[in-house]
């Protein structure tokens, strides 16, 4: 009988640092700033205005298009517009910070590390409250938040601590876990299979190979779902940012 050795949990969650206070976590965040920058800085260079755009500013409109298309217009209207460059940054980066989960020597989301999800959370929360506070001034925006309009006012003995924590705790709480969440579960069943597989593999026993295609077969399917999943859970991330943001501009919506 053959056992099996996997390593340790450590292991696949941990990486040893690259040099000092740099591991590849940091090194995945650095390259998803490079990346995005470097597209829309050739997308920006002046060309022919007759010319279709093609290349790198092809690439760069259609981002642009799908972030005011299929966010910006869903939850704020012509007027939140001017959030543009906000929501395309925060999309761009996290969805360059999922898709290393499948790429190889990366092999992980920098977003399977619970200080990047709650570092953009928190900066999306300083947002939507900066804007509320912008929008309604101080009072105006903390009175929307604690007593919302249309209830009983003997129900807000209820619903003010209920808004409270909801707004100020639970929105960029559940943001930052559910980026991480997903991106973590993904990651650690794409080790388990992969891992598995490549155990059966190099068994001893013969009997024990063919069974490999089986872990091999899911580890294929799997990628290819976290593929989608890194797209999903960048627009998801934005998509909930946009709502936060246009529901604290404008509360009667």
């Amino acid at each position: 009988m053959i056992a099996l050795k996997f390593p340790e949990i450590n292991e696949i969650l941990v990486w040893k640092e690259l040099f000092p206070s740099f591991n590849k976590i940091s090194l995945i965040a650095v390259l998803a700033v490079l990346i995005s920058s470097a597209l829309f800085f050739m997308a920006g260079r002046k060309s022919d205005v007759n010319e279709a755009p093609k290349g790198s500013r092809n690439l760069a409109e259609i981002i642009v298009d799908f972030i005011e298309d299929g966010v910006i217009m869903q939850t704020m209207g012509k007027e939140g517009l001017a959030w543009t460059p906000f929501l395309l940054t925060l999309f761009l980066f996290i969805y360059l910070c999922n898709v290393p989960g499948i790429i190889p020597f990366f092999q992980m989301p920098a977003t399977a590390r619970m200080a990047v999800p709650m570092f953009l959370a928190l900066l999306v929360w300083v947002v939507f409250n900066a804007t509320g506070i912008k929008h309604q001034g101080v009072g105006g925006y903390f009175k929307s938040v604690l007593f919302p309009p249309g209830v009983p006012k003997a129900l807000y003995i209820l619903v003010t601590p209920i808004e409270l924590i909801s707004t100020m705790l639970v929105r960029p709480f559940s943001l930052a876990v559910r980026l991480f969440a997903n991106m973590l579960a993904g990651h650690i069943l794409l080790v388990t299979f992969a891992l598995l597989s490549e155990a059966l593999f190099q068994a001893n026993d013969k009997i024990l190979i063919p069974v490999g295609i089986l872990p091999f077969i899911m580890l294929v399917f799997l990628t290819s779902f976290e593929v989608l999943v890194a797209f999903l859970q960048a627009y998801i991330f934005a998509m909930l940012a946009a709502v936060y943001i246009g529901g604290a501009a404008h509360p009667e919506h």
